[in-house]
């Protein structure tokens, strides 16, 4: 018996749904047959053949035009089933150079806004027999050293007790999950890394030797959000192609025995 996800009727919310992994998301929700609205501050351009998704302007870092997102999905639709975290990032800044108020901002980009989303949508999911989920999009960077992004990995890292804690206190009607994603092949990844030859040598860093697509993280996120993860809370899934060979395999005897490719 084949296992089919269909999300047919259900009201996504997803943050940052504009471009990059957030396009990917809601791309693979709409092909679960979900309503998606997303939001951010730059209003997406022409993205493929498919239905586009409601775009409303918000900045998820000020909690009021949160709240009033959250409402008026609500309004419009009568239910909210599935909100995905995906609002966030930084750029690579050394920690002790960088002002007070960079460090906030990567912190209310990263974690707050989460934290506003999440308890929006709370009250609206709670009220309905069937609940709802909550899929926080985390990072590698929040469970290893992130020099350079530092502020942002620890956002990361709060950001994934906080899906533990709030599955506990609000089951048993809302889910809350968490997708922690490793590299994420998006439209500026070449330019990011220096060219495709260099990326090229970032992905052997990775087990499976490529980036994540979109779609892969969206997938994740699909699964934890459908009734197929019912049982599913509190739980961090990883979508990070293995994780990253250690640093010492570069150097230690034996390596060219492994099955896989150490990276050189």
């Amino acid at each position: 018996m084949a296992l089919e996800i269909d999300l047919s009727g259900r009201v996504v919310l997803v943050t940052g749904g504009a471009r990059g992994v957030g396009a990917g998301i809601v791309r693979t929700f709409q092909e679960a047959g979900a309503v998606v609205e997303i939001c951010g501050r730059t209003s997406p351009g022409p993205e493929g053949d498919g239905p586009a998704p409601r775009f409303s302007q918000v900045d998820v870092r000020e909690e009021e035009q949160v709240r009033r997102w959250v409402n008026e999905v609500a309004q419009r639709h009568g239910r909210i089933d599935v909100a995905v975290n995906n609002a966030g990032g930084g750029p690579f800044t050394g920690f002790a150079s960088a002002s007070p108020r960079f460090h906030r901002r990567i912190t209310d980009l990263n974690f707050l806004s989460a934290v506003f989303v999440s308890q929006f949508v709370f009250p609206v999911m709670n009220a309905r027999e069937e609940g709802g989920s909550v899929v926080n999009i985390t990072s590698i960077s929040a469970r290893r050293p992130s020099p350079g992004t530092a502020v942002y990995g620890a956002a990361k890292a709060a950001l994934e007790s906080l899906t533990r804690s709030l599955a506990v206190e609000w089951a048993p009607r809302v889910r809350v999950n968490a997708v922690s994603c490793g590299l994420v092949e998006t439209e500026g990844s070449a330019d990011h890394y220096g060219g495709p030859e260099q990326q090229a040598r970032v992905a052997a860093t990775i087990p499976r030797g490529v980036f994540a697509r979109p779609e892969e993280v969206g997938a994740a996120c699909v699964l934890l959000a459908s009734p197929l993860a019912s049982h599913i809370s509190g739980t961090v899934l990883n979508v990070d192609g293995g994780g990253e060979w250690p640093a010492f395999l570069q150097h230690a005897p034996g390596t060219e025995k492994l099955p896989g490719q150490a990276p050189v």
